[in-house]
């Protein structure tokens, strides 16, 4: 395997070592208007709705699809007509599991078909152990494969019919969405959650969409000075970029993550990350 292939291996790894009735109206109304901005829930409901245990799922919005063999997740706006603006939802080191289904009816909310691939052939992982061995045995060439028809689906499937299309992802999806820029260049947005940089200007030359790239600073397997060398590199390869950094440590925008997860970060970073996609996607 290249040694820049093995950039998820190496973060996991550090990973594991993640009057009354007037005003009564007046809040309700404004607490309407943020749950539509955050894509039909507040950061506080989406926290909730996240804690991934069994008795307190809701029922998922979207349906399972199959991709190229491999399952993934549809997730469409309500009363959707194509065409529409696709996302490409790209899971963390535990796999396509609820809280990442759960986030592309998030985008679905905002107006856009997403479309979570499994990277993982059907496995969700339950511990850090079997996250780390699950994300080891990952093929990068089928994983390629099943992105590009993940893309091509997003484009040419009568119910989505993609023009404008972007990616994003969490840690191990991180990279996959950085990845995704350099191999699928009609791709219009990437947008990387801490997934592990790519430092190399002339592979970096190979992504033609505009990338956000959002970081902790407090992220032990991310220093700050990999995250400010990403920021150059992007620079010198005539990418065009914006690099976000939050007082907040790895995985903070997982609600399921108990003692990383950063509601004020996560927040903030989802309203830069929307007005991202509907830049790039919505015009």
């Amino acid at each position: 395997m290249n040694p820049r292939m093995k950039w998820g291996v190496m973060a996991a790894v550090l990973l594991a070592l993640g009057g009354c009735a007037t005003k009564q109206g007046a809040e309700k109304a404004g607490s309407e208007e943020k749950r539509e901005e955050l894509g039909g829930l507040t950061e506080k409901e989406f926290q909730a709705l996240h804690e991934l245990k069994p008795e307190a799922a809701p029922p998922r919005k979207g349906e399972m699809v199959e991709i190229a063999g491999a399952r993934a997740y549809l997730s469409l706006p309500e009363n959707a007509k194509a065409p529409m603006p696709g996302v490409l939802v790209i899971h963390e080191w535990w796999g396509l599991n609820e809280h990442i289904m759960h986030w592309a009816d998030r985008l679905a909310a905002q107006g856009y078909a997403a479309l979570a691939v499994d990277l993982y052939g059907g496995k969700v992982a339950t511990s850090p152990e079997e996250a780390m061995a699950t994300m080891k045995a990952v093929d990068a060439k089928r994983s390629e494969e099943i992105l590009k028809a993940a893309h091509a689906f997003l484009m040419t499937s009568n119910r989505v019919q993609s023009t404008r299309t972007g990616v994003v992802g969490w840690c191990f999806g991180g990279g996959w969405s950085l990845r995704a820029g350099m191999t699928i260049p009609e791709l219009s947005a990437v947008v990387m959650y801490y997934g592990r940089p790519v430092t190399d200007a002339q592979e970096l030359k190979a992504i033609k969409a505009p990338v956000l790239g959002v970081f902790g600073t407090k992220d032990e397997s991310i220093p700050n000075d990999v995250v400010e060398e990403f920021d150059e590199a992007l620079s010198d390869a005539g990418v065009a970029h914006k690099i976000l950094k939050y007082d907040a440590p790895h995985a903070f925008a997982n609600p399921s993550a108990p003692g990383r997860y950063n509601a004020e970060a996560a927040a903030a970073s989802w309203d830069a990350v929307r007005a991202f996609l509907a830049e790039h996607l919505k015009q």
